[in-house]
């Protein structure tokens, strides 16, 4: 166990659980060097189970034999455990540490879509969602209610930016997920990426040729790529019109939509496929 007393907020090895930004951690530019947080024993158990590469661990004084015990126990012997006391890495992290316990981890390189959704037969694709609130509990759900694999766009959240990785409760490492880009950059080009896949596409939107998510016909879709726009503005008229189906869920009391997460979460169960 390699214990590093931190003393000092300038200590080497500390800026990726402080100084560095969201955009420096993923590291375009050398992707292979690209790092990401995940917070609290429960998230980061989650994240080893499923073969992230642990950097370094940053925990208060009384968690290296408490909440962090096993997650120590799990990580290499010369790897860096930091710790100091609650204050200082408060000022560290910009916030107190509720649960005590960081983990840097090693950025997977993402796969091509072909290969994430080779056997899928439900996928989400998540178009210019950015809210890491949203994108997380997106993640929980499609792992929760049976979703195969899950699509970003290039202009949406990052699912492991550190808060959607907290919000998920680490389901972002239990749904394989990539980025979805097209040669021509065009939002059309997606739903014709997806298409050319083997999916079904069906876009969440309010038009007046809409099919009820209830609809039977939706459910028999074989393989079903479900479209979700950005919280604010919905899906981009080419997405829509590009589309094979245009998909809403009824409302009532003249509410005309619901927040992106949770429209996704009743969605995800309505859909999921026949035995």
């Amino acid at each position: 166990m390699n214990i590093v007393e931190v003393n000092s907020l300038d200590a080497p090895g500390l800026d990726v659980y402080g100084a560095l930004t969201e955009a420096q951690l993923r590291n375009r530019l050398e992707p292979e060097k690209g790092l990401f947080i995940a917070e609290s024993p429960k998230v980061i158990s989650v994240a080893l189970d499923a073969g992230m590469q642990p950097v370094s661990l940053l925990c208060e004084r009384k968690h290296i034999e408490g909440d962090a015990r096993s997650i120590i126990a799990r990580c290499p012997d010369d790897m860096p455990v930091y710790t100091g006391s609650r204050e200082l890495l408060a000022q560290l992290t910009g916030y107190t540490l509720t649960r005590g316990v960081l983990c840097a981890m090693c950025r997977p390189l993402p796969l091509p879509p072909e290969e994430v959704c080779r056997n899928a037969r439900r996928v989400v694709v998540l178009h210019g969602v950015v809210d890491t609130t949203n994108v997380g509990a997106i993640f929980r759900s499609a792992a929760a209610l049976g979703i195969d694999a899950v699509l970003m766009t290039r202009d949406s959240c990052d699912p492991l930016n550190r808060r959607a990785v907290r919000v998920s409760m680490g389901s972002v490492f239990l749904v394989p997920w990539t980025w979805l880009s097209t040669e021509d950059g065009t939002p059309a080009g997606t739903i014709h990426k997806l298409k050319e896949m083997g999916f079904t596409t069906a876009a969440m939107a309010l038009r007046h040729d809409n099919v009820s998510i209830d609809d039977p016909k939706l459910k028999a879709v074989e393989r079903l790529a479900l479209i979700m726009g950005t919280e604010g503005d919905g899906l981009p008229e080419a997405v829509i019109d590009a589309s094979d189906l245009v998909v809403k869920i009824p409302m009532h009391h003249g509410v005309d939509s619901l927040n992106v997460g949770n429209a996704a979460a009743i969605a995800f169960w309505e859909l999921a496929p026949s035995p």
